[in-house]
């Protein structure tokens, strides 16, 4: 499966997500740092400091060609997530003996050298990493770039969301983090059997959402814009609930609560699984 030909412009956006993460940080008090977050093993602080890895490992490997740890024996995408994991959990223990007001700094430093890094690349030159959750084995910077301004964008939403302060949930920001995010739809779908041209559309509603169909080819599932047919089924879910579902924050079964299914429901429910992060 390819990605979207048209790329989904986010490089603008890490500037603006950057200013209002350390505006954020700043002005966290210390019983704030450490409260538990959706990522049920994390505290706040343990975000930020996953946030600071993010930047440091992109540096280290995207800008240095510095890889350090590589992964041995992974022979499926499970494999890779407990990798992956593993190196989370261990620089978040590592990271614990940092204070609040170094990891801020950091994060402030890292953050602009990351951009400028990124601002380097060719947009349709292939990735040093592919998609792998949009089930793609290479992918185009444009795409890469796209997902690590979901990582931002996420994280930064659970710190949001950890401490009650105001949520990112506003068209600039909001659409292209869910925009991305919905590139996985397709391979949600790969192995659902349905007849030619069954037609599943998921909709985020609000002014700040959108609206998405597949339709079912001969082998596989594909985004399409314009159809004369009727879904066979619709699925609508709120930008609240659409960022935690998708990034595993709240189960399909609590989601099967909140959203609505016009059409058929099985088909529907498919959707629900949707997951845009390595997890």
């Amino acid at each position: 499966m390819k990605s979207s030909i048209i790329p989904i412009e986010t490089l603008h956006l890490f500037p603006v997500l950057d200013e209002l993460l350390i505006e954020l940080l700043k002005s966290l008090k210390e019983e704030e740092w450490n409260a538990k977050t959706v990522c049920k093993k994390w505290t706040v602080k343990d975000i930020a400091s996953h946030l600071l890895d993010g930047n440091l490992r992109g540096l280290s490997i995207s800008r240095d060609s510095f890889f350090g740890e590589k992964p041995e024996n992974i022979n499926s995408y499970n494999d890779l997530v407990d990798f992956l994991n593993q190196l989370n959990m261990s620089w978040t223990s590592a990271t614990k003996r940092l204070s609040p007001k170094v990891i801020t700094e950091l994060l402030e430093t890292t953050g602009k050298q990351y951009i400028a890094h990124l601002q380097t690349l060719n947009p349709f030159e292939n990735a040093i990493f592919s998609v792998a959750w949009a089930g793609e084995e290479t992918s185009l910077n444009w795409f890469h770039i796209a997902r690590e301004y979901t990582e931002k964008f996420l994280h930064q939403q659970q710190i949001r969301n950890a401490v009650n302060k105001p949520a990112l949930l506003t068209k600039n920001l909001f659409y292209p983090f869910i925009h991305t995010f919905i590139q996985a739809l397709p391979y949600v779908y790969k192995n659902v059997i349905a007849e030619n041209g069954t037609i599943i559309t998921l909709i985020v509603t609000t002014e700040i959402g959108g609206e998405w169909s597949i339709i079912k080819k001969e082998n596989n599932w594909a985004f399409i814009e314009l159809f004369d047919a009727e879904p066979t089924s619709i699925v609508k879910i709120s930008p609240d609930d659409a960022w935690l579902l998708f990034s595993k924050g709240m189960t399909p079964d609590d989601a099967k609560e909140k959203v609505e299914i016009i059409g058929n429901k099985n088909l529907g429910e498919m959707a629900l699984n949707t997951v845009a992060v390595m997890a």
